[in-house]
């Protein structure tokens, strides 16, 4: 390198030592010397390009270096497990028909929970084809019945239910309200969760500060409706608000702000049959 940086110098030096030169001869001078700069920086920037790459490769060397030891580390350790476990037969005997035992009341328990979820499903799938049989058409429009791991989710459209900026229940909601309550009533073992949904446009209605306030008392208003009106046991009824950070929809087109405002009837198997199931568990899994 320090080679090529000599060059120039050198050529410059006898342009000057010669004295006065022809045009011709100078312009060549200063061409070669424009050409060994050009060539003296590719160098240079291959040289930093190699340097670059002799650092990663150097940088990955010791990795792969570290790994292998760590992985003949692992494998003094298996080979160290394996010796004592040969060494001690008659105790490793005894560990591994524990260990079956254990396995075996794993699988009795899987089956508990496998059972218990089919159960759940089934009961699901029979509520949710009720109430689409049970709505008419132009209700469905406003209602959308899903099932989605086990639990049921009623959504249903804020302008069926409330007039806008408002948390009072409309008298059109009622036909609507009551088949679902119909249906609900006749699963008594099941939980309902109320669950108030905004789009993000700020509300601006006297004593209701914000959009976590609008969906609460929307929730609240589903609540005391179908305990009121049509009898669903308050025990089994819980009101919440999400307010507008629980989007199903981009909030930037006026039909996923209309997606967005929602009430949903979550339908949840009581806590209890759950917490039942658990008390059976096997030892070993709670371990």
């Amino acid at each position: 390198m320090k080679f090529y940086k000599s060059i120039p110098i050198a050529l410059f030096s006898l342009a000057l030592v010669s004295g006065c030169v022809s045009n011709k001869k100078y312009t060549e001078l200063q061409d070669t010397y424009s050409k060994l700069r050009e060539r003296n920086q590719e160098l240079s920037n291959k040289y930093q390009d190699s340097q670059r790459e002799l650092s990663g490769s150097t940088s990955r060397v010791k990795s792969l270096e570290e790994q292998i030891a760590s992985e003949k580390a692992n494998v003094a350790a298996l080979q160290d497990a394996l010796n004592k476990c040969l060494n001690s037969s008659s105790q490793g005997n005894v560990n591994i028909s524990k260990l079956v035992d254990e396995i075996n009341s794993s699988n009795k328990y899987i089956k508990q929970l496998v059972n218990a979820k089919n159960k759940s499903d089934s009961l699901n799938m029979v509520l949710t084809n009720n109430l689409t049989r049970s709505l008419s058409r132009e209700e469905l429009s406003d209602v959308d019945v899903q099932v989605l791991k086990g639990v049921v989710y009623i959504s249903l459209a804020d302008n069926m239910l409330y007039k806008s900026g408002s948390y009072e229940v409309s008298d059109k909601a009622g036909e609507t309200l009551s088949k679902i309550a119909k249906i609900i009533k006749d699963y008594s073992s099941y939980d309902l969760l109320i669950e108030g949904n905004t789009d993000n446009v700020p509300i601006s209605q006297p004593n209701i500060r914000n959009n976590w306030d609008l969906s609460a008392l929307r929730a609240s208003s589903v609540v005391q409706v179908l305990q009121t009106k049509y009898g669903v046991e308050p025990k089994r009824l819980t009101a919440g608000g999400r307010g507008e950070y629980n989007p199903i929809a981009d909030n930037a087109t006026p039909d996923g702000k209309a997606k967005n405002r929602r009430t949903q009837i979550i339908i949840t198997p009581k806590l209890d049959q759950f917490m039942d199931l658990i008390g059976k568990a096997p030892e070993a899994s709670q371990k």
